[in-house]
């Protein structure tokens, strides 16, 4: 009886002791989101197409990464055309940084639309909601809006601690 009452105790401690690590690196986040009167920033980058395990689609993040140290204050921004099941799956993402006047080896990206839907999501990366909950979680405000949503979702990368989902509205 004594090895069951120890097995309790170690397990509820256990417990508490998860709940205060989930607590502190941000627990659940919650995820805010508003409407902006404006278009989406301009992008510059590159497409990538391929499986996530070829090397080309590590060497398309180091040069939008390069240009981004070349750009103080621009964030890196993704757009997952196609995301890949497994990891031998075709994806096609473009990888680029928020810049009006791209560079010519670079692809520009512009957007016709007058406003989007922002989502801000703070909290370690080791918490952070499943991106098809934020796409939902967006869908469902466009919708108690009254808003038509292109279909594109643009993440942008502000800092390991915070992500930013900009949906741009029809």
């Amino acid at each position: 009886m004594k090895k069951l009452g120890v097995l309790v105790v170690l397990g509820a401690a256990i417990l508490v002791a998860g709940y205060y690590f989930f607590v502190n690196i941000g627990g659940s986040p919650s995820i805010q989101i508003s409407l902006v009167e404006k278009a989406p920033d301009v992008l510059a980058g590159k497409t990538y197409i391929g499986t996530p395990q070829d090397p080309k689609l590590g060497e398309t993040f180091k040069e939008i990464e390069t240009l981004q140290s070349l750009n103080p204050g621009s964030k890196i921004h993704t757009i997952y055309y196609v995301e890949p099941a497994g990891k031998l799956d075709t994806m096609k993402v473009f990888v680029g940084i928020d810049m009006p006047f791209p560079p010519a080896t670079m692809e520009a990206l512009s957007f016709t639309e007058e406003k989007y839907i922002l989502s801000k999501i703070e909290g370690s990366r080791w918490v952070m909601p499943n991106p098809e909950k934020v796409k939902d979680d967006i869908r469902e405000f466009a919708k108690a809006k009254q808003l038509e949503l292109t279909g594109v979702f643009i993440d942008k990368i502000i800092s390991e601690s915070e992500v930013q989902v900009i949906a741009p509205v029809k």
